[in-house]
Order: structure tokens, then C-alpha cells, then sequence
């Protein structure tokens, strides 16, 4: 799962708000620089990270508010990278922990920040579970009802497809019956920052795409913030057994390879698939 994360994060990074030219065509066969930002060339961006420090924290047990506020903090300064909002950059930058975080912070946002990192959360064993965290987490920095809604809905795609409560294409009804949102509405043309929005825009392309990289290249023809589409949908598309899992090599060689890059990643995948076959295991 994070693997296709930073995936979906990085080569939409590239096209972030940058909408693909001739020159740099949206054909999957590798990562090139965003012309606006100083973001892309195969590194990951606030998306992936973030998701990195919420999977640590599914890891540790301790899934507060005051966890994964302390998780965000913690990844961020062992590994300062761009992406983030400058606003949110600078803050999050300036936090000595978790608990600095949490009395400094004004979570009235409903931006797609909550949605973005929450895919690891849809591994957790029962739906009310995985609302209650995504809840939490989302608390942390968007305390609203689109802030909270976007990041249930995105865990909830991860729990529906992993587990198999529902098929692909009911995926936006069966949203719809948990989580209070125009999931059924199918999304069409830019996706701005509204976290509601971006996991709209990812769900659909789940439902109409039935390969990775045709849901990837789904996400980037949005145009607008798509590393974030990119990276709930690939997240969410990494459980389903019902999508092919056919990512192009050039983009798991071109990802960073640093100390928290491709094998980083694929490590950290292995111990949470071990701990959600553990948390799922029948009991003796």
C-alpha cells in the first residue's frame, strides 16, 4: 500500500496543478519535474509522508489524536521535504512534538490534508473501527464535517475493497450508506483542495479503471491536485483484488531510493500486511 502511495504521490506531484503538455505527457513511463513547483523527479511529497506516519502509528497500538499528532511531528522532522502548504510547512516545522502541535493549531480546514494520509486506517478490522480512527486522526488538523467526512470516506474505500464488503463499482452506494457526502456523483473536470473533492475524484476513478496505471493516469487527466487523487486512489486500488496491479517498472525504479524511499516503503509495507493478517486472524 504505501508503495503505490508514493507512487500515486510522486509521478502526481509531477502534474500537480501543472496539467500534462506534449513535452510532458501523462503516459506513466516515468517522473519528470514540475514546471511550477520545485516537486517531482520521482520524490514524494506531504501525502506520502504523512500516510507513512499514520501506518507507524497503526503499528505502535496507541491510536489517539495525541499519537498520531506526535507521529506527524516526528516524521516530518527526521525528514523535511516539500509539498506541504507553505502555511503548513512552516508550522509543522516550528512544532517541538505532538503536543506542541496540538496547542498551537487552529484544525478549522477542510482542505483534503486528513484524506490524503489515511489509507493505512482502512486496514483495521471492523467499520466502526476505521471510522473512529480516520475520525481522530482527521481531528488532529481538520476538525470539520468536510474535513472528517473526506478522510472516513477514503479509509472506508480502503476497508470496503480490502475486505471485500462490497464490488468496485457499488464501491460509491456503499460509501454513501456510511458516510454522509455526494459520493455517488461522479467527478468530472479539476479537483481543488477540498478533501471531499479529491476523494470523489479518486473514487471514481476506482470504479471506471480496472488497472493501476489506468487509474493513475485517470487521476492526472483531472488536472488540478492530483498527487493527493493520485495517492488516496492508489492506496485504495492496492487492496482490490479486482484491479490489475500493473504498475509500470520504470515508476517503482525512478521512485527515491533514500532512507525513507523504495525500500524504506517496501519494508514498511510488509509489517503492516503481518499486522493486519494478525489483527484479522480468527481467534485459537
Amino acid at each position: 500500500m504505501l508503495l503505490k502511495i508514493a507512487i500515486g504521490d510522486a509521478y502526481g506531484a509531477c502534474f500537480e496543478y501543472a496539467a500534462p503538455t506534449p513535452d510532458r505527457p501523462n503516459d506513466v513511463s516515468g517522473y519528470t519535474q514540475n514546471p511550477v513547483h520545485s516537486i517531482g523527479g520521482g520524490r514524494y511529497t506531504d501525502d506520502c509522508q504523512m500516510s507513512i506516519a499514520v501506518a507507524e502509528t497503526l503499528l505502535d497500538g496507541d491510536l489517539t489524536r495525541e499519537a498520531f499528532a506526535e507521529s506527524f511531528v516526528r516524521c516530518y522532522r527526521r525528514d523535511p521535504r516539500v509539498g506541504y502548504s507553505r502555511t503548513m510547512q512552516d508550522f509543522i516545522a516550528s512544532c517541538r512534538d505532538g503536543a506542541d502541535l496540538l496547542a498551537r493549531i487552529r484544525p478549522d480546514s477542510d482542505k483534503s490534508g486528513a484524506a490524503m494520509r489515511v489509507c493505512p486506517v482502512g486496514l483495521l478490522v471492523s467499520e466502526e473501527e476505521v471510522l473512529a480512527v480516520a475520525e481522530a486522526q482527521a481531528r488532529v488538523t481538520h476538525d470539520t464535517a468536510g474535513g472528517v467526512a473526506s478522510a472516513q470516506a477514503a479509509a472506508l474505500m480502503v476497508h470496503a475493497l480490502r475486505y471485500n464488503r462490497v464490488g468496485r463499482r457499488n464501491l460509491p452506494q456503499w460509501i454513501s450508506a456510511h458516510v454522509e457526502g455526494p459520493w455517488t456523483e461522479p467527478w468530472q473536470g479539476p479537483v481543488g483542495s477540498k478533501g471531499v473533492d479529491s476523494v470523489r475524484a479518486a473514487l471514481w476513478t476506482i470504479v471506471e479503471n480496472q488497472s493501476l496505471s489506468s487509474i493513475l493516469r485517470a487521476c492526472i487527466d483531472y488536472t488540478g491536485d492530483v498527487d493527493t487523487v493520485a495517492a488516496v486512489a492508489m492506496g485504495a486500488a492496492s487492496v482490490c483484488l479486482d484491479v490489475e496491479q500493473d504498475i509500470p517498472p520504470q515508476l517503482i525504479e525512478g521512485l527515491e531510493n533514500g532512507r525513507y524511499g523504495l525500500g524504506f516503503l517496501i519494508g514498511l509495507d510488509k509489517r503492516l500486511e503481518r499486522w493486519a493478517e494478525i489483527a484479522n486472524a480468527p481467534p485459537h
